[in-house]
């Protein structure tokens, strides 16, 4: 399902800031050699992260599904000087091909790098961020936002990806599988819950963009 006519969403990848060299390789290079690389952000949902992210200035940011590092790239475009980004996934085959670009960009001393289930390791991580960026496993969406919420400062944002689901959304209850519940529940949840704010950006595949009051 296309959320936005092709047309428009061609004039508008030709009316932002250009991708940056290295993540255009990036990019390329996913697709040649990764399974499902449609899983990578991209050229304008990038460039939504880094403008997010300069807004922010912020001094750590956790990222929940760092894939082969392109959102993580953006996202630290942001940062503080002396910030730093948490980054979890749970593909540890992953780990050495993202680390190679974030060492081509000069962020590699800024990235924590971290594999294994996100559930069960955000609970043991110490700081809390200014920014959290959740791209996982659809299913589990619900069972992430208070989770981060706790991690979130206040005046924080949460960028939740792929809240629209390819429209699956719409679909009554009983023809949703599991991802689309999980991605329909996380969103039926940020709307009643009174400790945020939110708007639903038709950004690609859907950003939730919430900020914790």
């Amino acid at each position: 399902m296309e959320i936005i006519p092709k047309k428009i969403s061609d004039y508008i990848k030709t009316h932002i800031s250009e991708e940056p060299e290295t993540l255009k390789e990036l990019n390329r290079e996913t697709y040649a050699k990764i399974l499902m690389p449609r899983m990578l952000s991209g050229h304008e949902q990038g460039r939504v992260l880094s403008i997010l992210s300069k807004m922010c200035k912020p001094k750590y940011i956790l990222e929940i599904g760092t894939f082969t590092g392109y959102s993580t790239i953006c996202l630290a475009e942001g940062l503080e000087k002396d910030g730093l980004i948490y980054t979890i996934d749970i593909n540890e085959e992953l780990e050495d091909f993202s680390k190679k670009y974030f060492v081509k960009v000069g962020i590699d001393h800024k990235v924590i790098q971290l594999t294994g289930d996100a559930l069960e390791i955000i609970p043991n991580l110490q700081h809390t961020f200014d920014l959290i960026f959740l791209d996982a496993d659809k299913k589990h969406y619900n069972s992430y936002l208070n989770l981060l919420l706790e991690k979130l400062n206040s005046g924080g944002f949460l960028i939740a990806d792929n809240v629209l689901w390819n429209g699956k959304v719409l679909k009554t209850n009983k023809n949703k599988d599991k991802d689309t519940l999980g991605v329909a529940e996380f969103n039926e949840l940020v709307m009643k819950d009174q400790r945020i704010e939110n708007i639903i950006l038709p950004i690609r595949d859907g950003l939730n963009v919430i900020r914790k009051l």
